[in-house]
Order: C-alpha cells, then structure tokens, then sequence
C-alpha cells in the first residue's frame, strides 16, 4: 500500500497546521532546477514538495498535449499529492531520508507500481495491475521520492523511436518533428523539458542512451546486475537493465545511489557479491579525467568531422578531454563487425519472458504476445517485429547456444583490448546521425557493444550540430567500473557543461504559457519602416507585420531574415516577402536552428528596396 498507518497519520498532522499553499504562493522556478536547487528551496521554505508536484504538473499541462504536444505521459500518479504531503509532513517534524526526500520523478510505464497500471504502453495491457513495487520504484519510495506519473515507450520497449497503441508518438522537445529516440523516449523527453526532477527508464539495447544522446541528458546503461530488473516488464531479461535519465550528472548520481543494488529476486545481482556496492556520489571527482586513456573507435568516429556534423561535434569534445588531462587515441578492436554479428537476444527471449511475466500477474488481461498478435492490440509499426518474434517455437536451440558463446567471445574480446592498450575506456557516439524525422527509420545506432556484453555504458552531451540538435558521446568501460565513467562525465560537465533546455518548453509565467517574445528592431521601427515581430516559443511560431512607407510597390524588391554569424559571411536563411509587397503579415514555423539563431540574435532584418538594403538587428526583448 502506497500510505501506511503511520504516514497516513503524518498527514493527518499536516492537514490539521491548515490546507496546503498552492503553486502560484510560491515564485519558485522548476524549469531546468536541479536535485540540489529543489533540496535547498524545500529546506528553507521557499517551497513545499506538494507545491512542487503542482509546478510540475502546471507544465506537463502546457507542454505535454498542448504547445509542441510532447505526448510524453502516460498516466499521472492521482495520488502524488498526497504522496507529497506526507513527506512535507515528516520534512516539518525534523526527518528527512535522503537527497531524493520530496523530489517528484517519473517513471517509464514498465516499472510495476502496486496502485497503478503497468502498460508497456500497449493497448493489450492498459488495465495490467501488479500485486508489488519493482525494485527501484519501491527504492524510489523509501528514499522519499514523489512518483508523478508514468512515460510513454516505444510499445513493449521494441524499438528506438516511441511510438505505441495506448501512447501513440512521443515528440522530441529539441524539435518535434522529431522522434525522441526509444524506448525511453518518453522518459528522456519528459526530462529535458523539465516535468520532473530525473526520470527512469530501461535499457534492452540503447533505450537509455539514445534519449540520453538525443535530449542532452546523462544516462547509464549500468553493468548488467548492478540494478535490479525485478518488475519491470520483460524485453529480455538477459539483457534488460534499468536506470535513471538526467540533466546533470550530480542528479543522475543521486538517482543512482537511491536505486543500484543486491536484489535476491534478480539473480543477475548476484555480480555484486564479494563487492561494495558503488556509491556514485563519493566517486565524482573534478580532475577524473587527468590522466585517463580513452580509446576513440574510429569506425564508428572518422578522424575528420565536418564541423557542427555529429562526428565534428564528438571530435571537439574528446579534444575538450585531451585538455582536461585525458590521453585520447584512435582505435581499432579488431574483427570488431564480425565479433558483434549474431550477439542480441531479444529475439530469443522476448515471446518468453513477456508471457512468464504476464504468468505472475493476477487478472492479466491477456497472457500472451500471439494473444495480443490475434486481438489487435498492438500498433502497426510493431506488427512486423512482434510476428517475426513470436514465431519462435521454443525458448532453447542450438542458435541460442551459438548466440551465447558468441556473446562470451565478444566480452572477452573488448575486455582484453582494453587491458591490452591499458584503456580506461572506449569512446563513439550514442548514434552517429542526427535523430530522425518521425515516420523516418533512425540509423547510426552504436547501443550493441555495451548491450551484448553486459558493460557499463554512459552517454554524455557533448554538443550540438548546427542544425540545433543534442549529440551524445558514450564512453563504455569494464564491468563495475560505472562510477568511474560517471566520475569522467563529472570532470567534463564541471569544464564543459553543455546543457541547453529546449526553448519550445520555457518557464512558465505565473503557472501559466508565456505570451510571445517580442523582437525589438535596431535601429527600431521608423525611417520608413514600421516592423512589429514576435515568436512564440511553444509552438516556434514567428508571427510579423512589416509596413514600408511612402514607397511604390514595384520598388520593393525583398524582405528576408539574415544570419549575420555564418562563418563565411552574412547569408540569407528566410525569405518573408517581395517582390512588390510593401505591405506583409504573416506567420511561420521556424526549424530548430532559426529558433535558436533568432533568440541568440544571430539574425537580422534586411529590407531590399530600390533606395538600397535596410539592415536591422533583432533582439529578444524577454529572453527565456
């Protein structure tokens, strides 16, 4: 049960000092606020943990269905507040548990909650109910965490790009005509549009890594066994593994601490035997990387980069390292494409282990994949992929027993190359293109080496390409070496932080969507020219109205938006009118880039007429 007696009189406690303060008695800002900015405002007052979850959920409102209509949530937690209210109470009678007391989280929705459905975002599962916690959300529980809600996944957690039968697509904040990488892509975009604190996912294959890589977030594809799986809906267990996704890495840390750990209901766990588990916090360390070797895999990361492309953009950050003390050399595992070749065992285990978790829930609406294959419960995109799955008649073969040798032979490999060239880790990106297009197919993804060898695998951000797109370096180390990638991601962030909040999903003006960022002129309006112009940031809308006096229309040649900071020179990137239109009102989406570009002022007015080019610099009135 989520409220015990004893909490349950905390809140009685609570409720007798007089009714809760609403969001809007507090100007607190959670928008990109970290774990140690939430503790501190609820440690002096500024703010309760209830008045968080309502700040929270005030932009999930805005943003999630509405603005650039995320569609990130699944279900919210009813109960959050309540949840939150108690441990306000028991913070006002002097207990705090932990950094994690009063913090709201997300969970991706196949971590089991005993008051609310696990999904899998299938449609076939909408009213699953768990007897049990999972592992890490009863972690999560004891800890003092506020569970929100939970996020959309790519159906069952099979794919990388987020889309469901009871979800539908998730969006990418950064652009959302976008996909936000998968499964966890929900999860990922819900963090970084800041509608919690930190947010978990799972990772089967890349599905922590690839919303890491593609929202500008950290996130550990942890050694197999250093987090319990038990109650989170099957993939394949011999290769799931579940974690936290985060803006910094202190909060990714604290999260880690909460959750990581001997669990007997998880036999994989049993790594941990003979060994302390790691305290994440204690190993950060500002100078981790002086002295490091890491092994850049040129296959995966060509000595040249065009700049601003994915590779350009990992070749400045390993540059950032080498300055940082890290000595960074091009590398070759040998036989590498063929030693990673017929390694994955989701499609061995998937139609197997779904229907022994579905076995061990009471009630289960359905207890099969063909079950769901046969009602239609399931999105068109999986349909292929769940047949080829399903079709597999019986959990054991001598192409499994293949499969797990080759598994043994590739870990082998990669451990020994590494002791070989004395590396202290690997270095690639999480996906070597850009994220994709929604209904395009993502390519470039690099998430097997970690997945079929059970080694821990961190994607940091490393930049930026010049389309205004996240790209993340992973760095994938030896077995329970998780906390020294995190120390190395630790020493990057505090020299290089490169965190950049989406700006489709600004702070909220007293709970509610910003109004329009005005652009000022300069010179401003006048001298022949009356220019009111705007952008609205939910939707990357520029909206303008742009008059030009005394002037006959066939002597008006052009009205365009210049970015004045291209390495080569001025350049045209937007054309709003002429020739011949003195007179021009309009709107119109702006791309990633020239959202970014006119909110940094990087571009200008230029009005060409016959009496010669009017130059106007745009500035942000309000910036966000």
């Amino acid at each position: 049960m989520l409220l015990r007696p004893a909490l349950v009189a905390l809140l009685a406690m609570a409720s007798a000092c007089g009714p809760p303060r609403s969001a809007t008695d507090t100007d607190f800002e959670v928008a990109d606020a970290s774990i140690a900015d939430l503790q501190a405002a609820l440690d002096d007052g500024r703010v309760t943990s209830a008045q968080l979850v309502d700040l929270y959920l005030a932009r999930i409102t805005a943003y999630d269905r509405a603005g650039p209509a995320l569609n990130t949530i699944i279900r919210l937690n009813l109960l959050a507040r309540e949840q939150a209210a108690v441990l306000d109470a028991e913070r006002a009678a002097g207990t705090i548990r932990g950094p994690m007391h009063g913090i709201p989280v997300l969970m991706k929705d196949n971590y089991d909650m005993d008051w609310m459905p696990t999904t899998g975002s299938s449609l076939a599962l909408a009213g699953l109910r768990p007897v049990d916690n999972a592992f890490q959300v009863q972690r999560l529980l004891d800890a003092g965490a506020v569970i929100l809600g939970k996020t959309n996944l790519h159906e069952l957690a099979a794919g990388i790009t987020t889309i469901s039968s009871l979800g539908g697509q998730t969006r990418n904040p950064y652009d959302p005509a976008r996909n936000p990488g998968g499964s966890s892509g929900g999860t990922g975009a819900a963090v970084a549009a800041s509608f919690a604190a930190v947010a978990w996912g799972s990772d089967t294959c890349g599905s922590i890594r690839i919303p890491a890589s593609v929202h500008n977030l950290f996130g550990l594809r942890p050694t197999k066994g250093l987090s319990s799986i038990d109650g989170i809906l099957p993939l394949s267990h011999s290769q799931d593994t579940g974690g936290p996704l985060a803006r910094t890495v202190t909060d990714l840390v604290i999260a880690l601490d909460a959750t990581v750990g001997r669990d007997p209901a998880d036999p994989a766990t049993a790594i941990l035997e003979g060994h302390e588990t790691p305290n994440f916090r204690a190993a950060l360390d500002p100078d981790a990387l002086d002295g490091a070797r890491i092994g850049v895999l040129e296959a995966w990361v060509p000595e040249q980069g065009s700049p601003g492309t994915v590779t350009g953009v990992i070749r400045d950050a390993l540059a950032e390292m080498e300055a940082l003390g890290a000595t960074v050399l091009d590398v070759e595992i040998p036989d590498m494409d063929e030693l990673l070749s017929n390694t994955g065992l989701i499609d061995f285990e998937f139609k197997f282990d779904l229907m022994d978790y579905l076995a061990g829930v009471p009630d289960a609406p359905v207890a099969t994949l063909e079950e769901i294959l046969a009602a239609g419960l399931h999105h068109e995109a999986l349909d292929g992929n769940f047949r080829r799955r399903n079709a597999r008649a019986t959990r054991d073969s001598p192409e499994l027993t293949e499969t797990m040798e080759r598994r043994r032979a590739l870990t082998a490999a990669v451990v020994d190359f590494l002791d070989r060239e004395d590396l202290d880790a690997l270095a690639y990106p999480t996906m070597r293109q850009e994220t994709a297009l929604i209904g395009a197919a993502p390519t470039g993804a690099t998430c097997f080496l970690s997945a079929h060898t059970g080694l821990p695998a961190l994607t940091i951000p490393a930049g930026f390409t010049d389309g205004g797109l996240p790209v993340g370096l992973e760095l994938l180390g030896r077995s329970l070496d998780d906390a020294r990638l995190v120390a190395f991601a630790f020493a990057y962030e505090a020299a290089h932080p490169k965190r950049r909040a989406p700006l489709r999903t600004p702070p909220l003006a007293n709970g509610a969507v910003p109004p329009p960022v005005q652009l000022a002129t300069d010179p401003p309006s006048g001298d022949g020219v009356d220019a009111v112009m705007a952008v609205d940031l939910p939707t990357g809308t520029l909206s303008y109205r742009i008059a030009i006096s005394d002037i006959a229309p066939a002597d008006v040649y052009g009205i365009v938006l210049r970015r004045t900071s291209a390495e080569d020179g001025p350049v045209v990137v937007l054309r709003l009118g002429g020739p011949e239109e003195p007179d021009i009102t309009g709107a119109v989406e702006l791309s990633t880039r020239l959202l970014q570009d006119i909110m940094t002022g990087d571009l200008e007015l230029l009005i060409h007429t016959s009496r010669g080019f009017d130059h106007r610099s745009l500035t942000p009135r309000e910036r966000p």
